[in-house]
């Protein structure tokens, strides 16, 4: 019988050496993959397949001939978008409105994980975090209702402040130069504590003994902070600042088109808010989509640069 049962095991053996590589870690791993099924074929569906409408930029899109049966026009859309006087202006306040909300938005979640770490109070701590998470959850349409009520120059409790200061109201919502920062702070407002998770997760994976370590050698609150827990929470923070960096171009639709109007369209006109203005309420479905696909090359060499860096740079890259 033991004879038996070595001879089963030698044979096994032999049969997984001489099975393809593939093979043997799928018969480990099928059920993993098997999870991963789902996810997979909603990317595929939802999110790879759509990219085929791309090509409706490279078409003179007709609603009634359809995609493939649309005449080709080559890069006709993109000549047309690039030779547009709007063009720089576009690119400079999207560009502008992306690279403000990283700066500022960026390290906000970043000091608030950090706070919220040092907090010895813990019922304190979770109505912070109850506090902060709660806007993420507001839609974009009542966020801008909220900022357009309290920024009111008729009742709202912004200049109600400003007028008991004696400085005077102000229409914040048709002064150009005030988009941006309006824009940029309702971001933090709504995002802060919903981004934060994620580096508390991280500050909960550093080692105790770290900071047991730096007490014994007479560190503060504030070294503790710099050399224990920033460089733990290190590689999430440069993952996540290659993902936003991708997503400069990327500015949200709703935000800019509820909060925007014709007077401030200087600074606040941006591609997606012109893609719905002009592409798409006009039917030129084409010309819209031309815009869009620039869009995601500009991103795409965005991320591929920051990753370049970081990898320079230091040991954490996306790829």
């Amino acid at each position: 019988m033991a004879l038996l049962e070595s001879e089963l095991k030698a044979r096994s053996l032999t049969l997984n050496r001489t099975r393809p590589k593939f093979a043997r870690k799928f018969s480990k791993s099928w059920i993993l993959l098997l999870m991963f099924l789902p996810c997979l074929l909603y990317y595929i569906l939802f999110k790879y397949y759509p990219m085929l409408g791309i090509v409706i930029s490279f078409k003179n899109y007709n609603l009634y001939k359809g995609i493939w049966e649309s005449d080709w026009v080559g890069f006709k859309y993109y000549v047309t978008f690039f030779q547009n006087p709007d063009f720089w202006l576009l690119f400079r306040n999207t560009f502008l409105l992306g690279v403000y909300t990283l700066i500022f938005g960026f390290p906000a979640p970043i000091m608030l994980a950090l706070l919220l770490n040092e907090l010895k109070n813990m019922a304190f701590k979770r109505f912070v975090q109850t506090a902060t998470y709660l806007p993420h959850f507001i839609s974009n349409v009542i966020a801008a209702s909220m900022i357009t009520m309290f920024l009111s120059p008729t009742g709202g409790l912004i200049n109600r402040m400003l007028n008991g200061l004696g400085i005077g109201t102000i229409n914040f919502l048709t002064e150009p130069s005030w988009f941006k920062p309006i824009y940029v702070l309702s971001e933090i407002w709504q995002h802060v504590g919903w981004e934060t998770i994620i580096y508390l997760a991280a500050l909960s994976s550093i080692n105790p003994a770290l900071y047991e370590a730096a007490s014994i050698d007479g560190a503060g609150r504030m070294r503790k902070m710099w050399s224990v827990t920033l460089p733990g929470i290190a590689p999430a923070i440069v993952i996540l600042l290659l993902l936003n960096v991708g997503k400069i171009l990327e500015i949200g639709f709703e935000k800019v088109y509820l909060l925007s109007n014709p007077t401030t369209y200087a600074t606040a006109d941006i591609f997606s808010t012109y893609v719905y203005r002009v592409g798409m309420t006009n039917g030129n479905y084409s010309y819209a989509s031309a815009i869009d696909v620039f869009t995601g090359i500009v991103s795409l060499v965005f991320i591929v640069s920051a990753n370049y860096i970081s990898r320079k740079l230091s040991d954490s890259s996306l790829w």
